[in-house]
Formats: structure tokens, sequence, C-alpha cells
């Protein structure tokens, strides 16, 4: 990778990176399928062949027809997910391969191998790891008879998990875990917390009869937002409507009037609201700020300020570097037996669905 290259480019102007990257999106054709994630910048979605959550996109790239290259305008776990779902003959290429999710990155596997010896003994545990965690954390899974969930399907897969387990231990988002379990109606005192950063993560008598064990994990992006603010916008939009991702805090779920995936923010707003409403949205505020410009009509703001600094690191002219160098650009490539079982994990989760 030629650093001085890649800074040369991201000094242009974002008209000219644009000029650039379309014209060799013509020349290249269907040989190139360029995936832009929800909390991606305006300038980068307009490009983009898909556009949505990770997961979704994953499959999309699969599916498309041609896609030998595919580009994911991501962060570092949903690039493997693509190539753990890509066909046989599609190169998966990742911008910034630096850029990766903090909250993916705060479960490693030797840790998580820890927990679990120390988990497994005496009920019999399933393991879940949200779709946002590494590829090893999804083969883990899939090689433990254990499943993937989104934040969308978490639920399902709750159930699913219980009528099997006697517990459920679930990573690596503490509180997308949670506010799953409250919601299947675990009690609070049935749910513990595993922290990799202690002796054994917990102290025995706090995860001995729970029936779910949460990692102790976050993202970043979730924890700005704050009952405080949900109180603010009550005091001074007594009208609007608050919605929030599952991966905020318990008590700003249940302050706020919708929950649900990013997905789900963009279907709201564009099936559920008329001009002149007003809608406060507690997530990335880059997928916020689209939402605004594509629905000028209604009011669409921000709970709070909240951005993703991993995935900004993407931007135009590390995918015009990408494209131009197709050939010789660094590949995502993930070990045949992880690739395996992390696949198993995800075919289960597919089974979930019905």
């Amino acid at each position: 990778m030629d650093f001085e290259q890649i800074r040369h480019l991201e000094q242009l102007p974002e008209e000219e990176l644009a000029e650039r990257i379309l014209k060799i999106r013509k020349e290249q054709g269907k040989n190139v399928c360029l995936l832009a994630h929800l909390y991606q910048r305006k300038k980068i979605t307009e490009l983009a062949d898909f556009v949505g959550d990770s997961y979704g996109l994953s499959k999309s790239a699969a599916q498309f027809e041609g896609g030998k290259y595919i580009v994911f305008a991501g962060v570092r776990f949903m690039a493997e997910s693509a190539r753990i779902l890509a066909r046989p003959e599609q190169e998966v290429l990742h911008p910034d391969p630096e850029a990766g999710c903090p909250m993916a990155d705060m479960a490693s596997l030797p840790q998580v191998l820890q927990a679990w010896d120390f988990l497994k003994i005496g009920k019999k545990t399933t393991p879940i790891t949200y779709m946002n965690s590494t590829a090893d954390i999804k083969a883990f899974c899939g090689e433990n008879e254990g499943t993937i969930c989104t934040s969308s399907n978490a639920l399902k897969t709750f159930e699913w998990a219980f009528k099997k387990s006697d517990r459920v231990f679930f990573l690596p988002d503490e509180h997308l875990g949670r506010n799953t379990a409250l919601k299947f109606g675990i009690s609070p005192e049935d749910i513990a917390i595993w922290d990799p950063e202690k002796e054994n993560g917990v102290d025995p008598e706090s995860y001995g009869d729970a029936k779910v064990v949460l990692w102790r994990g976050y993202c970043p992006v979730h924890m700005k937002f704050t009952v405080r603010d949900i109180d603010h916008v009550r005091k001074f939009y007594p009208k609007a409507k608050i919605i929030v991702h599952p991966e905020c805090t318990s008590d700003v779920v249940e302050r706020a009037d919708y929950v649900g995936s990013t997905d789900f923010i963009r279907t709201y707003v564009a099936k559920e609201t008329k001009p002149g409403d007003q809608i406060f949205i507690g997530t990335e505020v880059n997928l916020i700020q689209n939402l605004s410009a594509q629905y000028p009509d209604r009011l669409i703001s921000k709970l709070h300020r909240s951005l993703c600094l991993t995935m900004y690191q993407i931007n135009l002219g590390r995918i015009l570097y990408t494209l131009e160098n197709l050939d010789t650009f660094e590949r995502v490539e993930i070990p045949a037996s992880v690739q395996y079982h992390a696949k198993v994990a995800l075919e289960r989760m597919l089974s979930l669905q019905g």
C-alpha cells in the first residue's frame, strides 16, 4: 500500500474523487461491487451499488451478478463477513484494513476461550455472538453449537437457545444482550457480566445461577446517548418521536418510543413518518444526516452527536486508491477452518428465520 499516494488522494476535492471513481466503475462494469454501510458519509453512499447494514450488504454482494471485486466501505468485521458469504471466485477488498470496530475488538479469541472453559461447567450453555464480531468469534460459536444474531433477530435467537440449553453466553455487546434478555423475560438478577479484565471474569457467586452471561463490551457510538438527552427532547419537542438503537444502555432504551436496528430506523422514517413529523434518533450521526437530507420536509435530528471514528476512516480517497489498484490491493483473507465454522453459525442464524 502506497501511503504517500493515499495521502495525496485524500487531499483532492471530493468532486474530482467522485468523478474518477465513477470513471473506473464504468470501465469495470459489473466486475466491481461497491458496498457502503448506512453509517458512511452521503458522498460514499451515493456511489455504492448497495447501502445497508453489514449482513444485508454481504448477502447482496454474494448474490450480485458479477462482482469479482467486492469493495466494502465499512469496518473490518463487515469485510470479514462479506468474505465468509462471498462466492469462491469473488475477492473482498477493504479500503482501510486498520478501520476496525472497537466493540468487536473487545472480545479476542483467547479471552473468549478462557471464559468458555469456565462457563460451560455445570450448565448447558449456548454461545451467541452479535454480527458485530470478528470472524474467529463467529467461528467459535459455530464450533460450539452456537449461532450469530443481528439486532433485528436477537430475541428469536434467545428463544432458540433456551429451548436447548440452560444458559446463554452473549458477546461482545453487553447492552444488546441485556436489552434482549430483559425483553425475553429474564430478570436482572439472572443476568451476570463476564469482564475479561478481571481474573475469571466475575466472582463465581455472580454467575453460578445466571441464565444469561454477558460479555463486557460496548459500542462507543451508542454509549453517548443518555436519559438526559431524551428528557431534553421531551421538554422542547413534546410531539417528537424518539428512536434508539438496541446497543444503547437499557435506561435509554426504556425511555425511547421505538428501538431498532439501523435498517429498522431507516424503514421507520421512510414508511411511518409524514411531512412535518419530528424524529430524534439515537445512533451514528451520518445515518441521521443522510435521512435528514433524504426527507427535508420533516425534522430528523440527532439525539446527541455521535460519530463512528473508525467508519470515518473510510473516505473517497481510499476508495479511489483501492479501485485504481484492484489487481494488487490486499485481499481480505480468512483461514479455511475459521470460514467454515463461521458459515455454520451464519447458516444456523438463517435457519431460525424460517
